[in-house]
């Protein structure tokens, strides 16, 4: 689970950096925990009071094929170890809910959401879009396709759904447009490229089978 943001009212006088209304939504778990469970209702002071000491944890984790250590917040997402801690740009922050595919990475050659993996459970070598292209800087075949055939505007969304479309392409679903539709419906283009994505797919597809 990503780390939860707080914002701070402009009148609050609690906590800086805790707004006022965490603050009375944990007071009112907390009394209500007080009854069933004094250990939970316990914790549930703490967080309130923003006393909860973090938990740190060694993480050993193989990225495009280097293998790095780093020391991490127990909580900390692997979108947030590879953008904060390893300075991978290249998976975006989008909607931080699973939602949008902007955090998209390949972990063991499959599809994952980085906003909701938790980089301490990470095990399989992480793939990213900085990793894709040859040594020699020949773009990967869905890079280029994706350049050919227009399949993006802002950008933004480029990266999870050009490393998406090679695993859609891994995973046999190109069949047909109506195919790669549906098993790219979990990556948004808030810029309406969807035609274009499907016409990259439908060229790096051939490419990608034979090498």
């Amino acid at each position: 689970m990503a780390r939860p943001h707080y914002h701070r009212m402009a009148d609050d006088k609690t906590t800086p950096g805790i707004a006022r209304r965490d603050v009375l939504k944990s007071a009112a778990a907390g009394t209500a925990l007080a009854y069933a469970n004094p250990v939970a209702a316990a914790q549930s002071r703490d967080i309130a009071a923003g006393t909860v000491a973090l938990q740190r944890t060694r993480v050993s984790i193989t990225v495009n094929g280097h293998a790095r250590s780093l020391d991490l917040d127990t909580r900390t997402t692997l979108l947030d170890a590879l953008r904060n801690d390893l300075g991978l740009k290249g998976a975006k922050k989008g909607c931080d809910h699973g939602q949008c595919g902007a955090c998209t990475v390949l972990v063991g050659g499959e599809r994952v959401l980085g906003c909701l993996t938790l980089a301490a459970m990470v095990r399989a070598p992480v793939r990213t879009i900085e990793g894709i292209a040859e040594a020699d800087g020949t773009l990967h075949p869905m890079q280029q396709a994706f350049i050919d055939q227009d399949a993006f505007q802002c950008g933004y969304c480029t990266p999870g759904q050009i490393l998406s479309a090679i695993a859609c392409v891994a995973e046999g679903h190109t069949g047909s447009g109506d195919a790669i539709r549906e098993y790219m419906s979990g990556n948004l283009c808030r810029c309406a490229a969807y035609p274009h994505i499907v016409a990259a797919i439908e060229q790096a597809a051939p490419q990608m089978k034979r090498t």
